[in-house]
């Protein structure tokens, strides 16, 4: 079983749009204790995003860490996914983060990898750099080790982005899972392909 705690905060190019602790799906700030996603629940929650993807059009691309691709794969198990999905950026340490997606050398030093600064910085160097329509970024800290204060092991941060006319509009959400690693990069990746299809 895995808990999680989540908020979420949304920002568009035109400004800062704050929703502070204000859950996935627009609740109270807390989901809801479930069991760990398997396989076929993530096969699932891509075949969502598939549909989504085909109706509205979009192309869409993955930005993971501690995920290590893992979203990517879930999406690319869809079968026609060449149609929509555009490219998965693994950036698992920080100078990928910088050299690949853009990452501000600063942010990574003054806000950790596992922030909600780099989650973005991730987010829109992979719709810069793939041209798609809609991206996820992930970050977090899987375990066992790695935690730091303020930042125990199971937090992630996930940020998702939609291209606009005016500059992409943004949602971050923080995640506190429970479990092992296995545990935790699961709960990651069914919570960023329900962002993906909640949009």
């Amino acid at each position: 079983m895995g808990a999680s705690t989540s908020s979420r905060r949304t920002t568009s190019s035109a400004g800062e749009r704050t929703a502070a602790g204000r859950a996935a799906r627009g609740g109270t700030g807390r989901a809801p204790v479930t069991a760990v996603a398997d396989d076929r629940q993530l096969r699932q929650l891509a075949g969502r995003v598939a549909r989504l993807a085909i109706r509205r059009g979009w192309s869409i691309a993955t930005a993971e860490s501690c995920t290590g691709g893992w979203v990517a794969k879930a999406l690319t198990d869809v079968p026609g996914s060449s149609a929509w999905f555009v490219e998965g950026f693994v950036t698992y340490g920080n100078a990928a983060k910088r050299r690949r997606l853009g990452v501000r050398r600063s942010t990574l030093e003054q806000d950790g990898a596992v922030s909600e600064a780099v989650v973005r910085q991730m987010v829109r160097g992979a719709l810069r750099r793939s041209g798609a329509d809609r991206a996820v970024a992930v970050s977090g800290i899987a375990g066992p080790s790695g935690a730091v204060p303020g930042k125990p092991v199971g937090t992630v941060w996930i940020c998702w982005g939609l291209r606009q006319r005016g500059g992409p509009q943004l949602a971050a959400g923080c995640y506190r899972f429970a479990g092992g690693r296995e545990a935790v990069r699961r709960q990651s990746v069914a919570a960023a392909l329900r962002g993906l299809y909640q949009a």
